[in-house]
C-alpha cells in the first residue's frame, strides 16, 4: 500500500468518480491512476469502486470505509510536513478559513488586519459558502478552520470550539411604525413583511423557532445568505429586515433603525471549527486567539485532545461567551 494509492482513490472520490478529471488535477495520466487503484484493490482484496465497464460508477460499502480512512492517513501526513515547516520558519505558510458572508465582512476584518500585522509572511485563504460547505470543507481538510454559526455539528470529525454570542436585531427605514414602539412583541413583528437568512445561515433555526413557538406564522417575502443584499430589499421597500446585530452599521446604514430583538430570540453562537489530527501550527493558534481571546494555547489543545464530543462539552461547561 503506498500514499500515492491512498491519495487516487480520495481524489477519484472528491472528482465525482471522474478518473480524467482526477489526472488532469494531479498533473498524471488516467491509466496511471486506474492502475494503481487496481493495485490496491488486487492488495486489499476487496473493490473500492464498482463498475460498469471501465467507468467507475459508485462507491463501494468497503470502498466508504476504505476513502474515509484514506483521508484521515493523509490529513496526518499533511500534519507531519507542516510540522516539519512549523520548526522551520515558525512565521510562514498559508491559513485557511472557510466562513460565512456576516463573518467575512462584519467581524472578521479587525481580526485578519491585526493577524497580517504580526504574521506578514503567512498568505490568508477565504472561502465563502453555507453553512454545510464551509463544515464540509473543514471536515475534508480544504480548510483549516470553518466558522460559522449553524451545520458545524454535522461532522463527527470536527473539533468545535465556541467564540462568542449574538443576537438579532429587527431593521425598519426611519420614520417606520415599528421604530415607535418602545418594545417589541413577536406579534408586532409578524404583523410585517419580512427579508431575512435562507434557512441554515447566520442562527436562522433560532428565528423560525421563536416564531413557531408563539403560534405564529410570519410572511417572510424575500431570503438572502447576504446581510447587505437584506438591507438593500428593505430600503426599497420590500419588508422589515431581521439580521445579526453586527450587521449594522449606525455610521453607514444611517438610514434604518436596528431595533434590539434580545428579548424575542433565544442568541446564538458563533464556533471556529477544525479538524481532528490537525497540527496546528503556532500562527493558527494566534489567529484562533485573536478572534476568540478566552481560546487560549492550552484551552485549545485540550479541546484537540478530548477524545469525544461529551468531554469536549466538559471543557466549555460554564464560560462566560462574549457578547457582539
Amino acid at each position: 500500500m503506498k500514499l500515492q494509492q491512498l491519495r487516487y482513490i480520495w481524489e477519484v472520490a472528491h472528482h465525482d468518480l471522474n478518473v480524467s478529471a482526477t489526472a488532469q488535477s494531479l498533473f498524471t495520466s488516467q491509466p496511471g491512476i486506474s492502475k494503481q487503484i487496481r493495485m490496491l484493490e488486487d492488495e486489499l482484496g476487496v473493490e473500492i469502486f464498482a463498475r460498469s465497464g471501465k467507468h467507475l460508477t459508485e462507491i463501494t460499502a468497503a470502498g466508504q470505509l476504505i476513502i474515509e480512512a484514506a483521508g484521515e492517513v493523509l490529513q496526518r501526513v499533511e500534519g507531519i510536513k507542516q510540522a516539519a515547516r512549523d520548526f522551520a520558519d515558525e512565521t510562514k505558510g498559508t491559513l485557511s478559513i472557510a466562513t460565512t458572508h456576516t463573518q467575512a465582512r462584519y467581524v472578521l476584518p479587525p481580526i485578519i488586519q491585526q493577524f497580517i500585522k504580526r504574521y506578514p509572511g503567512v498568505t490568508l485563504q477565504m472561502q465563502q459558502g453555507t453553512p454545510i460547505q464551509i463544515s464540509e470543507m473543514a471536515a475534508e481538510g480544504r480548510a483549516d478552520f470553518a466558522i460559522a454559526t449553524e451545520a458545524l455539528e454535522l461532522y463527527d470529525n470536527l473539533v468545535m470550539m465556541p467564540c462568542y454570542r449574538w443576537n438579532r436585531c429587527i431593521l425598519v427605514p426611519r420614520g417606520h411604525p415599528l421604530a415607535e414602539l418602545k418594545r417589541l412583541s413577536l406579534q408586532d413583528v409578524a404583523e410585517h413583511p419580512i427579508v431575512t437568512y435562507v434557512f441554515g445561515f447566520t442562527g436562522r433555526s433560532q428565528l423560525d423557532d421563536a416564531f413557531r413557538a408563539a403560534g405564529l406564522q410570519p410572511e417572510v417575502v424575500f431570503t438572502a445568505a447576504d446581510a447587505d443584499v437584506i438591507k438593500t430589499y428593505v430600503r426599497l421597500g420590500l419588508g422589515i429586515g431581521i439580521v445579526a446585530h453586527m450587521a449594522h452599521n449606525p455610521q453607514i446604514d444611517t438610514d434604518l433603525v436596528a431595533l434590539s430583538a434580545d428579548h424575542l430570540f433565544d442568541s446564538s453562537v458563533t464556533r471556529i471549527g477544525c479538524r481532528k489530527g490537525t497540527f496546528v501550527r503556532g500562527f493558527m493558534y494566534d489567529f484562533i486567539e485573536l478572534f476568540a481571546p478566552h481560546l487560549t494555547r492550552e484551552r485549545v489543545r485540550n479541546a484537540m485532545n478530548a477524545s469525544n464530543k461529551e468531554q469536549l462539552e466538559r471543557l466549555f461547561a460554564g464560560l462566560v461567551l462574549p457578547r457582539l
